[in-house]
C-alpha cells in the first residue's frame, strides 16, 4: 500500500533517492495531471512522487491542473501528501535557504478551478478550512527535522498569489499587513482540494528569496537558484528522515 505522496515544486522536479518501481499514467475527469505518477521506495516507505510543474518544469503556477493532480492521487488511494514549495520571505527571520512548515494560508489567487463541488451536485458542500494543514503531518515534519538536525521554522502564514510574475513591493507590504509571512504561487487551490478529497496535507516551504522590496536589490533567478539548491538539499534529507519514521 502506498503511504505517502510527495509533490515537488520549483527546484524539486525529481526525488533522486527514490527507488523507482513504476510510472503510472492517470486520466482524470478534470484533464491530465502534471506528469505520470512515479511509484517507488523511499527509505523503506512506499511513496508516490509528482512534479507539480511537470517533469521538465514547463507548467507555470497559474496553469497547473491542481484538480487533476489531487484527483489522481486520491484515485490511487493516497491519504497523506507533503507539498514542497519554493517561496519568498516577508518575515525577517525567514531568511533565504530556510525551511518553514506553515500552519495558515491566505488565498490571493483568481480564475483557478478551486473546487470539486460545483457541477451536478445533490447538495452544497462546505469544507472546514479553519486549520488548512494537517497537524499530524506538520508535527511529523517537525520531528523529522529535529531527528535529522535540520533547523526549521514551525508555523507561519503562506500567502498564495496568482503569478507567474513576482509581486510588487506594495503588494508585499499589503500581504504583511494581512498577516502573511511567506509568499508563493502554488499553495492554493492545492491545499483546499486535498481537504475536499479528505487527504491530509502539509507544506514544506523552502525560502528562495526575499519578497519584493525586502532585499538589497532586484530579485534575480541566480539568487533564487542559489538558495533553492541549498534549501532543497536540506529538504531531501528531511523527507528521507520523515519516510523513515512514518
Amino acid at each position: 500500500m502506498t503511504e505517502l505522496a510527495i509533490i515537488g515544486g520549483s527546484g524539486f522536479t525529481n526525488l533522486e533517492e527514490l527507488e523507482i518501481v513504476r510510472r503510472e499514467v492517470i486520466h482524470t475527469p478534470f484533464g491530465e495531471p502534471s506528469a505520470p505518477l512515479t511509484h517507488g521506495i523511499f527509505n523503506g516507505l512506499n511513496v508516490v512522487f509528482l512534479p507539480r510543474h511537470g517533469t521538465a518544469h514547463t507548467i507555470p503556477p497559474h496553469k497547473v491542473n491542481y484538480r487533476a493532480n489531487m484527483w489522481a492521487l486520491r484515485h490511487i488511494g493516497i491519504e497523506r501528501i507533503i507539498g514542497v514549495a519554493a517561496v519568498g520571505s516577508i518575515r525577517g527571520d525567514m531568511v533565504p535557504g530556510a525551511i518553514v512548515i506553515p500552519d495558515q494560508i491566505i488565498d490571493y489567487t483568481y480564475g483557478r478551478h478551486n473546487t470539486f463541488f460545483e457541477n451536478d451536485l445533490t447538495h452544497v458542500t462546505h469544507i472546514d478550512f479553519t486549520n488548512p494543514y494537517d497537524e499530524m503531518l506538520r508535527l511529523a515534519l517537525y520531528n523529522a527535522a529535529e531527528t535529522a538536525g535540520i533547523e526549521v521554522i514551525a508555523g507561519g502564514t503562506y500567502g498564495a498569489t496568482q503569478g507567474p510574475r513576482l509581486e510588487t513591493s506594495a503588494e508585499i507590504n499589503r500581504m504583511e499587513r494581512d498577516g502573511c509571512d511567506l509568499v508563493g504561487m502554488t499553495g492554493m487551490p492545492e491545499t483546499a482540494l486535498s481537504r475536499e478529497l479528505e487527504m491530509g496535507y502539509a507544506c514544506c516551504a523552502v525560502v528562495a528569496n526575499w519578497g519584493a522590496g525586502r532585499g538589497t536589490g532586484p530579485i534575480t533567478m541566480e539568487e533564487i537558484d542559489l538558495h533553492l539548491s541549498a534549501g532543497m538539499e536540506k529538504t531531501r534529507k528531511l523527507l528521507s528522515t520523515l519516510s523513515g519514521i512514518l
